[in-house]
């Protein structure tokens, strides 16, 4: 099998999610996030595209409902043995299948435990669990319980993520140098990109942003690419990736003669990280991070620029997106724990100057605050 982990690590994650369905009088979890399905067992798989179910007993039991595609994927890099197939069809309805292993498994009149916030429990593939739950068992949103166990990390995790790290690195120094005018924005994602791949790194869960010019101010992936100019700002956001863990960054690279605001609102971004890095330690909570940040840009007379959030936990993602839960918003209660991976990024958008800065680190918890994961530095790159 293609682990990435030892059976003892996967064995340890599931007995906790185990724990909790006991503790909460759940006879079974019903996952279908593509992360958790990789936390608790290994498997590795695109196939999530379609319906796929694990279910996990409070038992132990572990049943995986897939499709025929995905079935050597989940014998070759998972420790689930039980494997069921759902048929492809005009008028399939895996719900159905799924009825069937709940009754075999005894679940009649039994309260489940469902991860609804999954990207391939669409609203149409719901209303077949949906009826398959009808009249058979009674059940509830455990959309946080694996979540919440992941967002601490284990040494064997830790390892992948700063492993990541440097991929990271090799991507910022690949931007660094081909961030100059005349250079198509294609090439400089072609640098990027290359370097993580040629480091041993995966595809990223989020497709890497960057804009020149106007586009600077988007901070989103979008298609059609410019040419960076001779007095230009490029706005990056990327990561490294390997075994599915990500290490993000984010930077604006300069060109030619910089605009004096520009410089200021880096130095602005620059003093806000270092303050959200001072907030984010043991026992403080993601909102007071994000409180540093807000408190910071105000101080600096940024505010106005400023969004209303700035960072997530990192984790193993898949496609659509390496954010994790939680995000850094006002007040959210979520406490901050040893070795949690907190990606943080200051963002200024100033649209009336067309103006864009942008600065973000990965920072692992520590017993007494945090470690900065890459060893680039935030100094402000003017090519």
């Amino acid at each position: 099998m293609a682990l990435h982990f030892t059976e003892q690590e996967l064995a340890s994650r599931r007995e906790k999610v185990v724990a909790e369905l006991q503790s909460q009088g759940l006879a079974a979890l019903l996952v279908f996030r593509q992360e958790s399905m990789y936390y608790l067992t290994g498997y590795d798989t695109t196939g999530y595209s379609q319906f796929q179910c694990l279910y996990l007993g409070a038992d132990g039991r572990l049943i995986l409902l897939t499709r025929s595609a995905d079935l050597r994927q989940a014998r070759l890099t998972s420790v689930i043995e039980d494997i069921r197939i759902w048929v492809d069809g005009a008028h399939s309805n895996p719900g159905q299948d799924l009825a069937l292993i709940l009754q075999e498994q005894g679940c009649q009149g039994k309260h489940l435990g469902v991860e609804l916030e999954a990207w391939c429990l669409t609203g149409r593939r719901w209303e077949f669990v949906r009826a398959a739950l009808d009249g058979l068992s009674t059940y509830q949103d455990a959309s946080d319980l694996v979540s919440r166990l992941r967002l601490v990390k284990s040494d064997a995790e830790l390892a992948y993520v700063r492993r990541a790290a440097a991929l990271a690195d090799d991507a910022l120094a690949a931007a660094q140098r081909l961030a100059t005018p005349g250079r198509p924005e294609q090439e400089v994602l072609a640098g990027m990109q290359s370097a993580v791949f040629l480091g041993g790194g995966d595809y990223p869960a989020s497709r890497f942003i960057i804009g020149s010019g106007e586009n600077a101010l988007m901070v989103r992936n979008f298609t059609g690419y410019n040419t960076i100019g001779e007095n230009d700002q490029l706005q990056l956001e990327f990561g490294g990736t390997y075994r599915h863990y990500h290490s993000c960054l984010m930077r604006t690279i300069l060109t030619g003669e910089p605009d004096p605001r520009q410089v200021q609102m880096h130095s602005a971004a620059a003093e806000a990280l270092q303050a959200c890095k001072a907030a984010c330690r043991p026992g403080a909570t993601f909102g007071d991070i994000f409180s540093a940040h807000a408190d910071a840009l105000e101080g600096a007379g940024f505010g106005e620029h400023r969004l209303n959030a700035c960072g997530y936990s990192l984790g193993a993602l898949y496609p659509p997106t390496w954010m994790d839960w939680p995000m850094i918003y006002a007040d959210n209660p979520v406490v901050v724990e040893p070795n949690m991976v907190i990606f943080m990024h200051m963002i200024l958008l100033d649209w009336e100057r067309r103006l864009a800065m942008a600065l973000g680190d990965t920072v692992v918890v520590t017993p007494d605050g945090c470690e900065t994961l890459t060893k680039m530095g935030t100094a402000l790159t003017v090519n």
